[in-house]
């Protein structure tokens, strides 16, 4: 079997996915879980999350087929989502609230912070588009450093501030409402046709 690794879809979807998942923005969600539940397993919750995306990558659209959804309709299903999530991060609001887990590690963290919803329907998305190798590659770039995040969010928390990881959250948020809006017009058209 050829690998067609090409780095322009390797950089686009992981690029993608960065903002998607949006770890950096999750970082005071990471701390807050981490003061509540005292640890967080790092390698179990990013194994776990690579673990969940690549089996949709492969098994998602059937899943879908299974209980009569198209993609199309999942996209633009997904496309609101990250439109919330991102004005969730814009505006510093909190649409979804959920009650604090007794671990961290695989719920919250791995589903759905990491490999929620927005990422699902993200990782359809470029599948659509992109070559399958190329897709799993940018995953494992960002599980890598999905990781080292978990792995030091004490240590980032501390070098950026709170003022810093507000300003990347609202940057990211800004790129995801793009994301969104794209993931939306791309879809829409296909389902009223």
């Amino acid at each position: 079997m050829e690998l067609n690794l090409n780095f322009r879809e390797i950089a686009t979807s992981s690029m993608v996915l960065f903002a998607v998942i949006d770890i950096i923005g999750s970082v005071p969600v990471i701390i807050g879980l981490r003061k509540k539940v005292g640890h967080v397993q790092s390698e179990k919750a990013s194994v776990v999350a690579a673990i969940i995306m690549i089996a949709f990558l492969f098994i998602g659209e059937e899943i879908l087929k299974l209980i009569g959804i198209d993609v199309y309709s999942f996209a633009v299903a997904g496309s609101f989502i990250l439109f919330f999530l991102a004005i969730e991060m814009i505006l510093g609001i909190t649409l979804y609230k959920n009650d604090a887990p007794e671990s961290a590690s695989i719920v919250p963290i791995a589903f759905p912070l990491i490999a929620g919803a927005g990422t699902m329907t993200s990782i359809l998305s470029l599948r659509a588009e992109f070559q399958v190798e190329n897709i799993i590659v940018a995953i494992l770039i960002n599980i890598i450093f999905v990781y080292i995040v978990l792995k030091s969010s004490s240590k980032i928390e501390k070098v950026l501030g709170k003022n810093g990881i507000s300003i990347i959250e609202k940057i990211f948020g800004v790129i995801l409402l793009a994301i969104a809006v794209k993931l939306f017009a791309a879809n829409i058209n296909v389902l009223f046709k």
